[in-house]
Formats: C-alpha cells, sequence, structure tokens
C-alpha cells in the first residue's frame, strides 16, 4: 500500500478586522476581560457576500499553486465544514469545478473543529488503498453566520476563514508522511455546543468544554504519538484546534512542548473551527516556524463532541 504525504499549505483569511474594542461596543465586554479568558486580540470576518465556497476556494488555489501540481492530478476533494448556509449542491464540488478539477471525487464532511483532523485521514487512507491519487482537502468555515452579536460566550471567540493542503503518495521506501488517526466523540455531551434549528444561532457550555478539553485531550495527543512512533520531545511544531489560547497553552504544557513550537494563530484569527489548523500551519509556513522533514502534531476537538489527532511530517 502507498504511504500518503502533505505536498503543500494554502490559507485565506477575510479583509475585515474585529477588535476587541470593537466588539466593546456591541457586547459588555472589553479588551483585557477577553485577552485573559480566551487569549483573542482580533479576529477576521467575512464580508455578508463572501460564502464559505468563496474561501475555499481561495484557499485550495494557494495549495494547489504551491504544490506545483496541475488541476487535471487532483482526483478527490475534500471540504471539512460545519457552517456552510445551505446543506446542498457541496461546498467540495464548487469549488473543484471553479479551480478547474474536471469530475473528481468531491464530498463535504462535517465534524466540526475536528474536521480536517477527521478530512486528513480519510484522504491519506483513499492513497493508501489507490481510490485517489492525489487530494486537496480544505477546511472552510464562516462562523459568524451562525453567531448571536449580543452573546458575549460566542461573539469574542468565532471568526472565518478558510486553510487548505494538498495530500499526495509518498514515492519508492519514503515513509508515510501522515500517520495513524486517533479518533472518537463524546455524544453525552454534544449539548455543550450547539446551533438550533436552521436559522439558530450557536451556543456553547464555554465552561464544560474547556473542563473537557484540558483533561480529555492530551493523552489523545500522546496517542497520536505513539502510534506514529515519536515522542512530545520530537514534535517540532504542535498545531492543535486553535479553540482557545487558555486550552492550546494547557493541553501544551501537559505534553511538555515548548511554548514557541505551539500554534497560537487565535491570537489574530480567533476560532474558525475545521479552518483553524490548516490556517495556522500555512501561517507558520509563512512565519518559518517549520521544519521540512520533522513531526507536527495535529490536534481537533470542538462539537459533537468530536476529536482526533494525527501525527504529520512537514513538507
Amino acid at each position: 500500500m502507498t504511504g500518503a504525504k502533505i505536498l503543500a499549505f494554502g490559507g485565506y483569511q477575510p479583509d475585515k478586522v474585529v477588535t476587541n474594542d470593537d466588539l466593546a461596543k456591541l457586547v459588555d465586554t472589553n479588551d483585557e476581560w477577553i485577552r485573559s479568558r480566551v487569549g483573542i486580540e482580533s479576529r477576521r470576518v467575512a464580508a455578508d457576500d463572501e460564502t464559505v465556497t468563496d474561501m475555499a476556494e481561495a484557499a485550495g488555489a494557494k495549495a494547489l499553486a504551491a504544490s506545483g501540481l496541475a488541476p487535471s492530478a487532483i482526483d478527490l476533494v475534500i471540504v471539512a465544514t460545519c457552517s456552510p448556509l445551505v446543506p446542498m449542491p457541496s461546498v467540495s464540488a464548487i469549488v473543484a469545478h471553479r479551480l478547474g478539477i474536471v469530475a473528481p471525487g468531491a464530498f463535504d464532511l462535517n465534524a466540526a473543529c475536528a474536521g480536517f483532523c477527521y478530512a486528513m485521514d480519510t484522504a491519506s487512507n483513499a492513497i493508501a488503498a489507490g481510490s485517489a491519487r492525489n487530494v486537496l482537502v480544505i477546511g472552510s468555515e464562516k462562523m459568524t453566520s451562525w453567531v448571536d452579536w449580543t452573546d458575549r460566550s460566542t461573539c469574542i471567540i468565532f471568526a472565518d476563514g478558510a486553510g487548505a493542503v494538498v495530500v499526495g503518495p509518498t514515492g519508492g521506501d519514503e515513509p508515510t508522511g501522515i500517520g495513524p488517526v486517533v479518533w472518537g466523540s463524546a455524544g453525552d455531551q454534544g449539548n455543550k455546543i450547539t446551533v438550533t434549528g436552521r436559522t439558530g444561532s450557536m451556543r456553547q457550555d464555554g465552561q464544560a468544554v474547556f473542563r473537557w478539553a484540558t483533561t480529555a485531550m492530551a493523552p489523545v495527543a500522546l496517542e497520536a504519538c505513539r502510534r506514529a512512533g515519536v515522542t512530545p520531545a520530537d514534535i517540532t511544531a504542535f498545531v492543535p484546534h486553535q479553540a482557545n489560547l487558555r486550552i492550546v497553552e494547557a493541553i501544551a504544557r501537559r505534553l511538555g512542548i515548548p511554548r514557541e513550537r505551539v500554534a497560537d494563530d487565535i491570537v489574530h484569527a480567533g476560532n474558525t473551527s475545521s479552518a483553524s489548523i490548516p490556517l495556522a500551519l500555512s501561517r507558520m509556513a509563512e512565519q518559518g516556524r517549520l521544519q521540512p522533514g520533522t513531526p507536527a502534531l495535529l490536534l481537533g476537538f470542538g462539537a459533537g463532541l468530536s476529536y482526533a489527532a494525527q501525527v504529520v511530517t512537514v513538507p
């Protein structure tokens, strides 16, 4: 069986920046309160006419260009998203068409904030099984479409954006570049993050999610390392879902991963759900914070409650 690896990254953020001071004009909050609780200084918000599909296309185009592959080389497109305004047509099929990818397999995947890691494993397995040669994996979210801007518990956190990777086969005796996934769910806590009805707003029990993430996710990450044959000391980049800076730092401490190796995209990007991991990867690559050929640890977790972790090799 053929292994799989990441070939390239791509990221996209909307132009509009919303600061904590901007939010203080809408709800009872202030810059210090937001920074101390979730670590966010600013976030990006999509324009009214900017869609999940538009952002997925922008990120996917960057990843495809960076990979050096022609659109004809892509035969599967997976878009992880939980925030499209309509359930069909799928975001993936429209994005593929816009990018000039002819007749690929295409589907959307919803595992909320863990969606990108689920999609990565799906892409890796498709390549290993011979069902696909090269896969475009995108996480794209317009979370602000589902935010109640008078609800302080959610409007200070969520934001919009997209991130993408191209996944291709390993060559010869090259080891696989996408390690075994460790995934699962806690459906008994599914009511902690919800959207009620087709026009409802997002609601979450922030304290319950915080306790769950900071206690349950470190063992998942450790198991992903074990299955990949590495230790946390070997990890050169830890890229967890950018849910809350306090959660990110708490998990990193439990794993013993130094702060400088930990993604902190949430500070200026906010929580973009399934887009947060690929967007953070793209940002770290741009900043020169990724070391090619070394192991990076990905960890997604969120509504469902669903989670997934895997070790990947930095391209």
